[in-house]
């Protein structure tokens, strides 16, 4: 069998130029098809990736603000608990006080009543004393003392002090009316000429003078020229009595008695 190289030669130019048509037309656009559906696969891919890390991430952010948010309560739990119970104690502790307070109150009062009770006792009893001492000098005055009583009130005025002896003579020196010398009773003629002649040599020679009798002036003679008074009596020294009483009650305080008392 003959071969014929020029067929064979044509054949294979004809397939060399089959297969670069097949390369240029067919296989190249096809390749190139895969390659960019494989490129678009990957692209997807990769974002499929992306967006799982993404879900992951936000996921994972999502636990840690759960985790976050149920410490927290914790925390306001905590702290709402220690706060009830610091306002319970606070609460209990003001209830005590105040009734710890209330119960001082009440016991000081008790205290001071009885504090009061015992002084006004005591004000009634040295009242009633004195009170006591000065009639029994009332009854006791007689005529027998008019003479000690001028005697005492005329040393009396013989004592005052310059401002008193300097206000006295001006009120003497300025009178309108007479002097008043007051007396519990009835003076006889001798005091009474003591006494005016003391009052003319310590203020004033040309005043005149009058007496009265006023139960008030115990044991003593009350001297009034225009406001201007000198006194020499037992209830001058009675009433001073009386207030010095009164002081020395109003200063013994229930604090004090408290003290003594514990």
């Amino acid at each position: 069998m003959q071969i014929d190289w020029l067929t064979v030669a044509a054949q294979i130019v004809n397939f060399l130029v089959l297969i670069w048509l097949l390369q240029r037309f067919l296989y190249r656009p096809i390749t190139n098809a895969m390659a960019r559906r494989e490129a678009r696969i990957e692209e997807r891919l990769s974002d499929a990736k992306a967006r799982r890390r993404e879900a992951e991430d936000e996921a994972e952010d999502l636990r840690k603000e759960r985790e976050e948010l149920e410490s927290s309560r914790q925390e306001m739990l905590e702290e709402a608990r220690a706060e009830a119970d610091e306002l319970r104690q606070r609460l209990e502790q003001d209830i005590r006080d105040e009734v710890e307070q209330k119960r001082e109150n009440w016991q000081d009062m008790l205290l001071e009543e009885r504090a009061d009770f015992a002084r006004d006792m005591q004000r009634k009893a040295g009242h009633k004393v004195l009170d006591i001492a000065a009639r029994l000098l009332a009854e006791f005055t007689s005529g027998a003392l008019d003479d000690q009583i001028a005697q005492g009130f005329v040393a009396r005025l013989k004592e005052l002090d310059k401002d008193t002896r300097k206000k006295m003579t001006a009120a003497a020196r300025d009178a309108d009316g007479p002097a008043l010398v007051e007396t519990a009773t009835a003076l006889d003629t001798s005091a009474r000429r003591k006494i005016t002649r003391a009052i003319h040599e310590q203020f004033e020679t040309g005043i005149e003078v009058e007496y009265q009798e006023d139960e008030e002036v115990l044991l003593g003679v009350r001297l009034a020229v225009d406001e201007q008074t000198v006194e020499w009596s037992a209830a001058r020294h009675l009433n001073r009595l009386n207030r010095e009483l009164d002081a020395l009650l109003d200063s013994a305080s229930p604090v004090r008695r408290k003290e003594t008392t514990d």
